[in-house]
């Protein structure tokens, strides 16, 4: 039986004829790309201007149709696009542009999936802390019927242990798209700093950063965007889904890596434990905030196993991968540095993450507006974490004190 791969491919030769074609220096194609109602798919169209952009400020506001993109009724469809932020087009090459943009609506109010302009308030706020951060983005590839990328029709493949970070036939599957992708984006202008091979098989991830405040967000949007593209060339489809499979096969995440200025200093260290001590205190707010489903997505996969801690305890330690919070070993070998929150979920929305991160860790802020589960459950955890602790180990890592903080885990609470 002919698979859809077969059925639909276009040939890719014939287009290339007509993208070679010479076009007037002064005429510009801007794809507008946005966020659309799901709160994690990505929706684009393509303007001409008759003179490239030298900044995001010179592009025009633009609209869509919000009512085909569940962001507006049919009586008062048009959503407004404002850019805010401008990269190099690697599919149709330069001067041609992709613009991230933020949703307004007919009122010109920012629209309640437009998560960035709240984040954008936080990082001005929080300009002066210097909050750098980084996001470890794991997919799934697909092939075009929807199966994973690799994986037998009929069957599965052999377990997981071979796989991550994997060379040769039968243990990685997709490299090609995976460095094509890796190579747009460094044609964009992204700051993609790396990629490899996950645990389970079809299963990878890019890293984004260091990006200072709401570039992080602008950044991973746009790379995700340039994924998707690149595997549409492929005919092969991605899935950002934290539990594409269920069964001994490990989910996808977007690992967090978070610092300040006074985290990158001598002596760090206690900075850091001081903003997870805060973490700890509003974990369910941060579940909420960390993936598009305010925790219901990452339930099937922060279960506890896999390298993930449970959804419902927060716990911190170095070198674990079986924790909320992780400090990597260099970091406490320095005394100073960064943490990686292994909460997020690989279809998460990045300017949540970053501004929720920011709000606690920067900006002291002891109630965030969402919450997983109810209130009463949250007080229930923020009374329980009072209680005293031992000092003890975390996967056999000996933690010391900084600033009367114990460093160590207790059933899963940190103190």
């Amino acid at each position: 039986m002919m698979n859809y791969r077969d059925m639909f491919k276009t040939d890719k030769a014939v287009a290339a004829r007509f993208q070679a074609l010479q076009l007037d220096e002064n005429i510009c194609q801007c794809t507008y790309v946005w966020i659309d109602g799901s709160g994690e798919h990505l929706r684009c169209k393509t303007r001409t201007l008759t003179s490239v952009p030298k900044s995001v400020d010179e592009l025009p506001i633009w609209n869509f149709d919000g009512s085909s993109t569940n962001q507006a009724s049919g009586e008062h469809s048009d959503v407004f696009l404002h850019p805010v932020a401008m990269f190099d087009d690697p599919f149709t090459l330069k001067p041609n542009k992709l613009v991230m943009c933020e949703t307004y609506d007919k009122d010109g109010l920012p629209h309640p999936t437009n998560h960035r302009f709240q984040c954008a308030k936080v990082m001005e706020t929080a300009k002066e802390q210097i909050p750098w951060f980084g996001m470890e983005q794991e997919y799934a590839i697909l092939d075009a019927d929807g199966a994973i990328f690799g994986w037998p029709k009929q069957g599965f493949p052999g377990p997981q242990g071979p796989y991550y970070c994997g060379v040769g036939t039968n243990k990685v599957f997709g490299r090609d798209l995976v460095e094509a992708h890796y190579a747009a984006c460094i044609y964009a202008g992204i700051k993609i700093c790396g990629t490899n091979a996950e645990v389970m098989p079809g299963q990878w991830e890019f890293q984004v950063g260091p990006c200072e405040g709401i570039e992080m967000g602008d950044h991973l949007w746009m790379a995700r965007f340039i994924l998707h593209r690149v595997a549409e060339e492929f005919g092969l489809g991605i899935s950002f889904d934290p539990k594409p499979i269920e069964g001994d096969w490990n989910g996808a995440g977007c690992h967090t890596n978070f610092s300040t200025l006074a985290m990158r200093k001598d002596g760090g260290y206690s900075v850091i434990v001081e903003a997870i001590e805060r973490l700890s205190k509003v974990h369910r707010a941060h579940i909420a905030y960390y993936d598009p489903r305010e925790g219901r997505d990452n339930e099937r996969r922060l279960t506890g196993k896999h390298e993930t801690a449970s959804i419902n305890k927060f716990s911190w330690g170095v070198a674990s991968r079986a924790v909320s919070i992780r400090v990597p070993a260099q970091t406490h070998l320095d005394q100073k540095g960064y943490f990686e929150d292994r909460r997020p979920s690989s279809n998460c929305d990045p300017y949540c993450v970053t501004g929720a991160l920011t709000r606690t860790c920067c900006l002291k802020e002891r109630r965030l507006s969402r919450c997983y589960g109810s209130e009463e459950e949250e007080f229930e955890i923020i009374a329980k974490k009072k209680e005293p602790v031992q000092n003890g180990l975390c996967n056999g890592v000996s933690n010391g004190h900084a600033n009367g903080i114990t460093n160590g885990v207790c059933n899963g609470v940190a103190h």
